[in-house]
């Protein structure tokens, strides 16, 4: 087994989370924070955009089973890469579409895959993701952890969460957990 890291802004982690849990080759998905200048933010600091930290997930993942390519198809696929610092009703600089790279391997694979999308024309208008360096990740509070599996009736997981789910279940339906 060789565990590797990932680390998304794709808009709410709590989306994410639940998109990334399923997925085959993942160990684990934690929902935090990254890409700000604010050391341990809280969520009430980054909804306030005082810190410059997106919502993240940090996910670990057996690369023997599968690979950063893999996560990236899933990262382009939920979520509107597009769509500069929102995700459908969620708005701010905290939603932004970023990957943030643990190494150089990454850094080519995912530059290279948004050319590739690009050339593709895949989506109707350009890309707005962002590449960083991974720095540094900060756990969200615990109410955030599994928030979905713990939540499926809240409402904004019936109307957001629950949908972008079902569509990821049907389009990698052979690489689920």
């Amino acid at each position: 087994m060789k565990i590797m890291n990932a680390t998304f802004g794709s808009g709410c982690f709590w989306c994410v989370e639940a998109i990334y849990q399923q997925f085959k080759g993942v160990k684990s998905v934690t929902s935090g924070y990254s890409g700000g200048s604010l050391a341990n933010p809280t969520y009430r600091e980054v909804c306030a955009e005082i810190t410059g930290h997106a919502e993240v997930v940090h996910i670990e993942y057996d690369a023997d089973e599968i690979d950063f390519k893999e996560l990236l198809e899933v990262f382009f696929n939920t979520h509107d890469p597009t769509s500069l610092n929102r995700q459908g009703a969620d708005v701010g600089a905290r939603y932004r579409s970023v990957i943030f790279f643990h190494n150089e391997e990454q850094e080519e694979v995912a530059e290279q895959t948004i050319r590739e999308l690009e050339l593709l024309k895949a989506f109707d208008k350009p890309i707005v993701t962002e590449v960083f360096k991974f720095s540094a990740f900060y756990e969200a509070e615990d109410y955030h952890k599994n928030y979905f599996e713990n939540n499926p009736e809240q409402g904004y997981c019936q109307a957001v969460v629950r949908p972008k789910l079902e569509k990821f279940r049907q389009v990698f339906q052979e690489k689920l957990k």
